[in-house]
């Protein structure tokens, strides 16, 4: 059937990406059935996500910079960000840095990959479609979970007087991000590739050195290495 064909192919770069990131994590592998309700709870936000930035729309209008970085940014990224606090920040499951960023990355792109199939559904479904919205959106919302994750893994490993300047820090710096790269696309209709591909090789560039950071900090890296040494 046609329409399970697109779910699939919508839904697919979603789950690589995330089983990409799952499998950067060096030392302690989250439960996948952990992963697995952050991913959900990320589907579930699309829905109240929607109806919240519908009404600042019509609330405040359709500002290009106000639209990219209020309306999309800061709510889509203050929403995944409440639920990655409330939900993991002071769970026994997050016992080290980079935990923080697979589960940020976990709800970044379950809202990711509804937001794919919605779109697909919507409108008519094409491989060059596909390739866009991996490449793009999915990708960017999988990048900007990183720095959200890198920055609370600091926050609550790193130094307890910069608690609360990194837990800003994981918030706004996403909202920033995100508000760019939207607002690439809505106000470079023409030459908007050779803005958007520089900002994604540097979102990758910096998230990898997040990811490699994040991990370098694991509590257990020197488990690790004596377990080596004894082998």
């Amino acid at each position: 059937m046609e329409w399970l064909s697109v779910i699939t192919a919508a839904v697919a770069p979603g789950i690589a990406l995330l089983v990409y990131f799952y499998l950067k994590d060096l030392y302690d592998s989250e439960p996948i059935h952990m992963v697995a309700r952050v991913f959900l709870y990320g589907v579930l936000l699309v829905f109240p996500t929607m109806v919240l930035q519908r009404t600042l729309v019509v609330g405040l209008g359709e500002s290009p910079f106000l639209f990219a970085f209020g309306i999309t940014g800061a709510v889509e990224e203050f929403l995944k960000w409440f639920i990655l606090y409330y939900a993991i920040y002071k769970h026994t499951v997050f016992d080290e840095p980079y935990d923080a960023i697979v589960y940020a990355v976990s709800v970044s792109l379950g809202f990711a990959t509804l937001e794919n199939v919605i779109y697909a559904l919507l409108n008519s479904f094409s491989f060059s479609a596909l390739l866009f919205r991996a490449f793009l959106p999915v990708s960017g919302h999988a990048l900007f979970a990183v720095m959200m994750g890198y920055y609370m893994g600091k926050a609550k490993f790193g130094d307890p007087a910069s608690k609360n300047w990194l837990l800003l820090k994981s918030l706004a710096i996403p909202i920033v991000w995100h508000g760019l790269f939207d607002y690439i696309l809505l106000q470079t209709k023409t030459y908007w590739v050779w803005l958007i591909v520089p900002l994604m090789v540097f979102l990758w560039v910096r998230g990898m050195g997040n990811v490699n950071r994040a991990n370098a900090k694991s509590p257990f890296r020197a488990v690790r290495r004596e377990e080596e040494i004894k082998m």
